[in-house]
C-alpha cells in the first residue's frame, strides 16, 4: 500500500484532486494547496494524442509569456560580438573561448543562444548540448542574427515547449508568489500556442489532458472543455 506523505493529505484535504476544473478554478485550487519553504515553479503539463516518433507529427515552438516565468535565465551567447551580447544581458559571451569551456564540462547555463554563422563550430559540441536540451535551434528562436533581441526575449520570458517520447510536454510557466491573474494569463497562452502548434496533417484529437501543478504540489486536472477547440 502507497503511503501517502503529510504534504500530499494536506493537499486532499483542501481540494477535491479528483475532480476537472476550468483554468480560472484550478488556479484557486492552487492557491489553497500548502505552499513549500521556497518559490515554488507552476508548471503546465500537457498530453497530447500525436506521434512524436513521426517527425510531421512533433510538436515544438516558443511564446512570449506575458507575465513571464519568474525565473532567472542564464544565457551563454555564440558571437563573435560578445560584448553587445554581454550588454543584452548574456552571462558569457563568445565563441572559441566558449566552445572550448564546455568540451571541458561546464554547461553552467539554462539557454544558448548562437548567430547563423557561429553554428557552424557551435555544431562541434552538439553532442554536449544536445542531451540537454541546450543544443541553440532557429524553431527556438535560439539561432538568430539579431542576438541582442534573442537574448532580451528568452531573459523577458520567452520559454520553449516540446513534445517528449511519450507525447508529453511539460513547461513552467510562473512562481506561485504570481497572482492568480498572472499564472491563468501565462497558463491561457501556453494552451494557445500548443493548440496553435497543431501539425498541419494531424486529423482528430489533438489534446488529451492538461494539468497544472507546483513544485510540492500533486496535479490538477483542467478541464478539456478549456482545450477543446483544438
Amino acid at each position: 500500500m502507497v503511503k501517502l506523505t503529510k504534504r500530499f493529505r494536506a493537499a486532499q484535504e483542501a481540494a477535491d484532486l479528483s475532480k476537472e476544473y476550468t483554468i480560472d478554478e484550478a488556479i484557486d485550487v492552487l492557491a489553497k494547496l500548502p505552499k513549500a519553504n521556497f518559490d515554488e515553479t507552476v508548471e503546465l503539463s500537457m498530453k497530447l494524442l500525436v506521434d512524436p516518433r513521426k517527425g510531421e507529427e512533433m510538436v515544438r515552438g516558443t511564446v512570449m509569456l506575458p507575465h513571464g516565468s519568474g525565473k532567472t535565465v542564464r544565457v551563454v551567447a555564440f558571437t563573435s560580438d560578445p560584448d553587445a551580447a554581454k550588454a543584452a544581458g548574456a552571462s558569457e559571451a563568445g565563441l572559441e573561448e566558449i566552445i572550448e569551456k564546455i568540451q571541458g564540462g561546464w554547461v553552467d547555463f539554462d539557454v544558448a543562444v548562437a548567430t547563423p554563422d557561429a553554428m557552424k563550430e557551435v555544431r562541434k559540441i552538439a553532442r554536449v548540448l544536445g542531451p540537454k536540451g541546450l543544443m541553440p535551434n532557429p524553431k527556438a528562436g535560439t539561432v538568430s542574427p539579431d542576438i541582442e533581441k534573442a537574448i532580451k526575449d528568452v531573459m523577458a520570458g520567452r520559454v520553449e515547449f516540446k513534445l517528449d517520447k511519450t507525447a508529453t510536454l511539460g513547461v513552467g510557466i510562473a512562481k506561485r508568489s504570481f497572482s492568480n491573474e498572472q499564472i491563468i494569463d501565462n497558463v491561457k497562452t501556453i494552451i494557445e500556442a500548443v493548440g496553435n502548434a497543431r501539425p498541419a496533417g494531424f486529423k482528430g484529437h489533438y489534446i488529451n489532458s492538461a494539468y497544472i501543478s507546483g513544485t510540492m504540489t500533486p496535479g490538477i486536472k483542467i478541464a478539456g472543455s478549456e482545450y477543446s477547440k483544438f
